[in-house]
């Protein structure tokens, strides 16, 4: 076994006791069904599904459905967790409708871009090799269960409160960052479209107050979520809270961020236009450009 190999199993074995540890801890205070936590049920089910995918997607080294497999997962398994819930209010019902909306959108975006580029370039070095190969199909399974856990502990939980400030603060929040994520990805899709900005990095629209509000925008709607399930956690519950801060980490600090600001320099560094776009535009948090001397 290569040291790739290696690597790519204890993060795959990583992977599995993270999302164990935190079902565990989460599930405490939650509905079972035939004595097992409904919690437990559904965040096996995000993982499952991922390596039943990953069959057919290594066979064929293709990760065109990677994507697509994420949201029907999340639309999946927040479905499943409402089925099995012993009973459904509307607190349940809005974090399930939000998480599929932005689930439907943002998957058939993603999709959409990977057909018209023909690859997604993360997968290059890594879809012929069967372990790294099934370590991203695994990771995926833990974004979702990580991503999902606030709202799928408001869901399986047996505390009901009637939807109060909390709801109506999350929901706000919700809509500012669903509203920006979908409104930057339409504003580079647009500029990507025309052949005469070819080669060339957008800094128009909201790409002028941020070099990228569509992660700041999906960092919020998070947040959002988040406090609306805020009013029913319990005792160990909380550590659900886990969700908005584990997708800021992975977009700041790991796949998001660092990953797309290494390329672009790859790209575009040394060029005047870019330097200059960078050090007049905030990294992640939306705002007015500063000010540059000629």
């Amino acid at each position: 076994m290569t040291s790739s190999s290696r690597s790519a199993a204890t993060t795959i074995a990583v992977s599995v006791l993270a999302a164990a540890g935190l079902t565990w801890a989460a599930s405490q205070g939650g509905g079972g069904v035939f004595g097992i936590p409904v919690l437990a049920c559904v965040v096996a089910l995000a993982f499952i599904l991922q390596w039943v995918a990953f069959v057919p997607a290594f066979l064929l080294h293709s990760e065109r459905f990677f994507d697509l497999t994420g949201s029907v997962t999340y639309i999946l398994v927040i479905g499943v967790a409402v089925a099995l819930s012993e009973r459904v209010d509307a607190r349940s019902l809005l974090l399930a409708s939000l998480v599929c909306i932005w689930a439907l959108r943002l998957g058939f975006f993603l999709f959409r871009r990977v057909r018209q580029a023909g690859k997604d370039a993360r997968f290059d070095q890594i879809k012929t090799s069967i372990a790294q190969f099934l370590m991203t199909w695994t990771l995926q399974g833990l974004w979702i269960s990580f991503t999902l856990a606030a709202s799928l502990v408001a869901i399986t939980c047996t505390t009901r409160i009637p939807l109060g400030v909390f709801a109506t603060i999350g929901l706000a929040i919700w809509v500012i960052g669903f509203g920006m994520e979908a409104l930057s990805d339409a504003q580079k899709s647009r500029f990507r479209a025309d052949p005469a900005n070819k080669g060339q990095f957008i800094h128009s629209g909201l790409w002028s107050w941020s070099r990228h509000p569509n992660y700041f925008g999906e960092i919020v709607l998070w947040f959002g979520v988040a406090i609306i399930a805020l009013p029913v956690l319990r005792g160990w519950q909380w550590v659900s809270l886990i969700s908005p801060l584990f997708v800021t980490l992975l977009i700041t600090r790991i796949s998001g961020i660092p990953m797309l600001e290494k390329r672009a320099d790859e790209k575009w560094s040394g060029q005047d236009a870019y330097e200059s776009y960078k050090k007049r535009t905030s990294l992640l948090i939306p705002w007015p450009p500063k000010r540059t001397h000629s």
